[in-house]
C-alpha cells in the first residue's frame, strides 16, 4: 500500500468517530418508519391502544409508526427485545403493567430491569380489568364462582404467565380461600376469549378495553371489576373492593417507553407529544368507549418511571407474600 493511500485511510479512520457522533446527533426521525413493539398479540389491550396512538404519534413526528407484535411470557419477550435494542429512537415499546409492573415479582430471573433498562416517556391510559363469564354461565355472581372453586376445579384464563390477570387470579384464590381456581395461560387476550366462548374454560380475567362491546350486547357478563368503586360505564357490576377483596384493585396501565439511553432530544420530543395526543377529542371518545382512561394529570418522563418503580415494588411484595412464581 503506498504512503498516500495509507495516510488517506488513516485520516478516514480517525474521522469515523466524529462522523458517527454527528450522525447520532443529527435530525430525527429520518428513516422510513419507527417500530412500536406491542408486547401482546393483535386484539389485546397493548395492540388496541397502540393502533389508536401510532397514527397520531406518526403524524406529529412526520414519520410512520408501525406496530410490531412480539408476544409471549406475559409480555416479557417483547419488553426484553426493546430493552436490548439500540437507543436510536427507531424502536419504542408500548410499556405495560404486566411486563413492567407484575412480572418483576414473579419471574425469578427477569432478563431486564423494568425501570433502569428503559427510557420511560409517559403513561397513555389506565384500564380496569373484569372477571368475565359468558351469558350462559351458571355463575351469576363472584360468590357463585368462588363457591364452585372451593368444591372443585374452576378454570380462569389470562393473557399469559406473569400477566396482570395471572397475578390477580392467584391473589383472589388466596384471599377467597378458593384453592381450585386454576390458571390457564394464553398468548394474549384473543385466544383466551375464544376458549371462554367455546366453553373450554369457565372464566377469564381481562382488561375491559377488548371486551366492552360484548359486555354491552350481553354476550359476556362481568362478575366484578378491579376498581375501588363501581364504574359509571358498568353500574350494575360490583367492584372487587366492594366485595371484600381490596388487593384486587390494580388497573392495567399502558404507556410509551424506549430503550435505556435514548438521547434526551428524542425523548423530550416524544414526551412533549403525549399530552397533545391524549387531549385529541377523537381519541378521548375512543378511550371512553374502551373504558381506558388517560391520567387526570400527565404522567411523563421521570414521574412515569417512578410510578412504574412503585407499582413493581408493591406487586413484588404481593407476589412474594402469596408465594406466586412463574416457572
Amino acid at each position: 500500500m503506498n504512503r498516500r493511500r495509507l495516510l488517506g485511510l488513516s485520516a478516514a479512520l480517525l474521522a469515523a468517530p466524529a462522523i458517527a457522533a454527528r450522525a447520532q446527533s443529527g435530525p430525527w426521525p429520518t428513516r422510513q418508519s419507527i417500530r412500536l413493539v406491542a408486547t401482546f398479540p393483535p386484539g389485546g389491550l397493548a395492540d388496541t391502544i397502540g393502533r389508536l396512538v401510532a397514527p397520531a404519534l406518526g403524524s406529529a413526528l412526520g414519520q410512520s409508526v408501525v406496530i410490531d407484535n412480539r408476544a409471549g411470557a406475559g409480555g416479557t419477550i417483547g419488553a426484553d427485545i426493546v430493552a436490548k435494542s439500540p437507543p436510536d429512537g427507531y424502536t419504542l415499546v408500548i410499556s405495560h403493567a404486566s411486563p413492567h409492573g407484575f412480572a418483576p415479582g414473579i419471574y425469578p430471573q427477569l432478563p431486564y430491569d423494568p425501570v433502569a433498562d428503559f427510557t420511560h416517556l409517559g403513561m397513555l391510559v389506565d384500564t380496569p380489568s373484569a372477571w368475565l363469564v359468558t351469558a350462559k354461565s351458571p355463575f351469576r355472581t363472584l360468590d357463585d364462582l368462588l363457591a364452585a372453586a372451593r368444591r372443585g376445579s374452576v378454570r380462569y384464563g389470562s393473557s399469559g404467565v406473569g400477566s396482570s390477570g395471572h397475578l390477580l387470579g392467584e391473589v383472589l384464590a388466596k384471599d377467597a380461600r378458593a384453592p381450585r381456581l386454576d390458571h390457564v395461560p394464553y398468548r394474549g387476550s384473543a385466544p383466551g376469549l375464544q376458549d371462554l366462548m367455546a366453553g373450554a374454560i369457565e372464566s377469564l380475567i381481562d382488561p375491559l378495553t377488548t371486551n366492552m362491546g360484548m359486555l354491552r350486547d350481553g354476550t359476556l357478563r362481568a362478575l366484578a371489576v378491579t376498581t375501588a368503586r363501581r364504574m359509571p360505564a358498568l353500574p350494575e357490576v360490583p367492584s372487587f373492593e366492594e366485595l371484600g377483596y381490596p388487593r384486587m384493585t390494580a388497573g392495567v396501565w399502558i404507556g410509551l417507553s424506549g430503550p435505556r439511553g435514548l438521547p434526551a432530544p428524542i425523548a423530550e420530543r416524544i414526551t412533549a407529544e403525549i399530552p397533545k395526543i391524549l387531549s385529541r377529542p377523537d381519541l378521548r371518545q375512543r378511550f371512553d368507549e374502551l373504558a381506558s382512561y388517560p391520567p387526570e394529570q400527565p404522567l411523563l418522563g421521570a414521574e412515569y418511571a417512578r410510578y412504574i418503580a412503585d407499582f413493581a415494588k408493591l406487586w413484588t411484595g404481593v407476589a412474594r407474600e402469596a408465594n406466586i412464581t412463574a416457572s
